[in-house]
């Protein structure tokens, strides 16, 4: 069982209404924001966060978002996040091969540089200590803009509430992230870990 168990969705009508988002990406609500509405205003401005990041204002593609929110989870080691993104960047259209692939982004030809340097600053910024550097700086540069790297960023930030979340809590994991975690995921040691509703 999660460190909190999650409240039926129906406890809070407006986060419930607001949470109809998660239905498009992941197919379903996430656990973890149905334990957030043990405090309603923070599950509400999780979900506020969650669509004004998700959001496309440049040319960050909505797949691209999801595989960087994968890479800053992996770093981060939440199994639980590295399956909902490798599901939501599926259901967001990204390539069967980048899907496949997605952990030899750096040197795999389904990747393109601009995808690569994305990709690697969501594994600097999201190690601890934090390895962003002047040479990363300039390859983001190279291929985004101001608004786009804003974007980037507003992708890893948000991942590392949700890693830290999700794996302090234990949050269950549902079916339908499983699936995508096994099938794009196990081949390189994904398993349900903590999240399996046994972790506490």
């Amino acid at each position: 069982m999660a460190l909190v168990n999650p409240l039926d969705p129906n406890t809070d009508p407006e986060t419930w209404k607001l949470a109809e988002f998660f239905n498009e990406t992941l197919g379903f609500c996430p656990n973890s924001v149905l334990t957030m509405q043990h405090r309603p205003a923070i599950s509400k401005a999780f979900i506020a966060l969650n669509k004004a990041v998700m959001a496309n204002e440049g040319k960050v593609t909505s797949a691209l978002k999801r595989m960087i929110a994968w890479v800053s989870s992996n770093a981060a080691g939440c199994r639980y996040c590295q399956a909902h993104s490798i599901r939501a960047a599926e259901r967001y259209g990204a390539e069967a091969e980048k899907l496949d692939n997605i952990w030899q982004y750096r040197t795999h030809e389904s990747f393109n540089e601009a995808e690569r340097a994305a990709l690697d600053f969501a594994l600097a910024a999201s190690q601890v200590p934090n390895t962003v550097d002047a040479d990363l700086k300039k390859r983001l540069h190279a291929h985004w803009d101001d608004g786009e790297i804003v974007e980037i960023l507003g992708v890893i930030s948000l991942f590392g509430y949700l890693n830290r979340w999700n794996d302090s809590m234990g949050t269950d994991i549902e079916d339908g992230a499983v699936e995508s975690g096994k099938k794009y995921l196990s081949k390189y040691g994904w398993v349900e870990g903590k999240h399996d509703g046994s972790a506490y």
